[in-house]
């Protein structure tokens, strides 16, 4: 294991970083605090940090003081938290300068290395160092490798691209003050149009469109199996796979788990409203589907309305639904909700006396 680690670093430090295209997010990087960076699965993790450690060494930290390592790489497993480690021993035995510098440690899927908790808090404990772990598994979903640390964390989210990461990894500028001439409002209004059935996961843009497809798909299966069923050893599957069409074919719309409940019984689907309960906050934990609530000055109220529910891209929205003609107006409403998400971690919906709806409210901390 030893020289294995080694290698690995001594790879990573001769290795130039791979080019990304810059997502429109930072990290805190706060003394004392351990930045964990979560989100559902292909989202873009690992590239947004590389795009941190190329923002230090542009700001003119030492390659030497930068250390990354994927836990996920087969050949550290099965790897235990006391050759962990190992990590920051032979990093500082290779550096023996960089003990009395500031390093920057980066470790990628943290969670596959049972006791990984202890190992970080024992090393943000030295002072001499800042971290930042991402992780998504069946094992520990990411939303608790934050929830992991005990307050010693700050998180940062990571969505899929935003339309204007999606102009930006398509190479197309834009001023933000300036309107823009006939000609690039044109391409604009293509490229929305094309983001909107697409969506923003990294890897399927530009590519055709049944690829596109099957790879969205494989995503829905992945949480499905392995966020879901694997970690919460679901038996039958029938009524979770049943939420989740629905879901996708409604996003936007108001849902109700006593209504969905009646409406799964009539088919002669068992399950019991507390299970379905159960389900939507397992999909909600898995950056599957967002939950929007009614404002209300009672939290009574807020828990017997209706939710709003949301998905996390629009593009793996339609390439999951079923429908041939997509509603284009819940698909934007979807894609002004992610907008408002990236930036506003509580969103609620509004409904007035005479019945009218509103579909966002933010409140800043203030209450207003």
């Amino acid at each position: 294991m030893e020289t294995l680690i080694e290698g690995l670093i001594a790879d990573f430090h001769e290795r130039s970083l791979p080019t990304f295209t810059r997502r429109r997010v930072s990290l805190p990087l706060l003394p004392n605090k351990i930045d964990t960076v979560i989100g559902m699965r292909r989202t873009g993790k690992t590239w947004f940090l590389f795009q941190v450690m190329a923002d230090l060494l542009a700001q003119g930290q030492s390659r030497e003081s930068i250390l990354y390592v994927n836990l996920e790489d087969e050949r550290l497993l099965p790897m235990q938290a006391s050759d962990l480690q190992q990590i920051s021993e032979i990093y500082y035995r290779r550096y023996p300068g960089m003990h009395e510098k500031l390093c920057w440690f980066f470790f990628d899927e943290v969670q596959n290395i049972p006791g990984w908790e202890r190992f970080v808090r024992r090393l943000l404990d030295t002072g001499r160092m800042r971290l930042c772990v991402t992780g998504s598994s069946s094992r520990l979903l990411s939303r608790e490798i934050a929830t992991s640390l005990r307050g010693r964390s700050l998180a940062t989210e990571m969505f899929p691209f935003s339309f204007a990461e999606c102009l930006d990894h398509q190479g197309i500028g834009i001023e933000p003050d300036l309107r823009p001439g006939a000609k690039k409002r044109a391409l604009l209004a293509n490229r929305f149009h094309a983001y909107l059935d697409q969506g923003g996961f990294p890897e399927v843009q530009g590519i055709d469109n049944d690829h596109r497809i099957r790879i969205l798909q494989d995503y829905l299966d992945v949480v499905i199996l392995r966020d879901l069923v694997e970690r919460y050893q679901i038996a039958g599957t029938a009524a979770l796979r049943y939420l989740i069409r629905h879901l996708v074919n409604s996003a936007g719309s108001l849902f109700s788990v006593n209504k969905f409940y009646n409406d799964l019984k009539s088919q002669g689907i068992a399950v019991s409203k507390n299970t379905l309960h159960d389900y939507l906050q397992y999909l909600s934990d898995a950056y599957l589907f967002f939950q929007v609530p009614i404002h209300a000055g009672s939290e009574r109220s807020r828990l017997v309305n209706p939710r709003k529910v949301y998905a996390i891209d629009t593009g793996l929205a339609r390439a999951c639904s079923r429908s041939l003609n997509p509603d284009r107006g819940r698909l934007l409403e979807n894609l002004v909700f992610l907008e408002l998400r990236r930036k506003h971690a509580t969103i609620e919906y509004y409904k007035t006396r005479s019945g009218r709806e509103v579909d966002f409210l933010v409140t800043d901390r203030s209450g207003r």
